[in-house]
């Protein structure tokens, strides 16, 4: 998977990684506040406040706390998912049965485990979120079928061609500029909404998830 990008990734993820919640279920018994999934474009970033205008048309206030982080992600390659990686595909239910990707996140080696599971997701109606080891990849006629384990169970999942495939890069906050789209992990709480780290799309490549 990209190697090249590993290096760079080191310092701007160090942070990043141990609070990882990129492509993680919320557990209500593990936060009082609601976990909410903020996508859409940066309107203005002025202090510690992002204002976002949502993929839904509205514009939202983000409290970025104290330590935040951010990302970007890079373009990958279907090809560059190889047995014992560590991906987050978002898929939906096929009608000739099993799932299609949506998108696929290579997570960088560091971050294996991140979120290990399958779960509902809100990319779109009754998508998924599947956090897993690559077992196989084969191609197919119309791209390629990975076989995934998490949790001692195994999934199939469908990556047509022109599926969009990232893996996560360095970003600082002055990528945080007006028009560039963002993807927030964050917490609706009654002081509003908070977010501890944030995905800026940079160099032509939005976040997908």
């Amino acid at each position: 998977m990209m190697k090249h990008l590993i290096p760079a990734m080191a310092l701007g993820l160090s942070g990043l990684v141990s609070g990882a919640t990129l492509a993680t279920p919320a557990h209500a018994e593990d936060n009082k506040a609601a976990q909410i999934h903020v996508r859409g474009s940066i309107v203005n970033f002025a202090g510690s406040t992002l204002k976002v205008k949502t993929r839904e048309g509205e514009t939202v206030d983000v409290a970025l706390a104290d330590g935040w982080k951010v990302a970007s992600v890079a373009n990958a390659s279907v090809t560059d998912i190889k047995p014992g990686d560590f991906v987050g595909i978002a898929s939906l239910p096929k009608q000739g049965g099993g799932d299609g990707a949506l998108e696929v996140l290579i997570f960088p080696p560091a971050m294996k485990g991140t979120g290990e599971g399958s779960y509902g997701w809100d990319l779109k109606p009754d998508s998924s979120m599947t956090n897993a080891t690559v077992a196989d990849a084969v191609k197919g006629v119309d791209g390629r079928t990975v076989t995934v384990s998490y949790h001692g169970k195994e999934k199939k999942i469908a990556i047509p061609d022109g599926t969009p495939v990232v893996t996560i890069a360095p970003a600082t906050k002055d990528d945080l500029v007006a028009g560039a789209v963002v993807f927030i992990s964050a917490e609706k709480a009654a002081t509003g909404t908070i977010a501890h780290q944030v995905v800026v799309g940079k160099n032509g490549v939005v976040p997908p998830m």
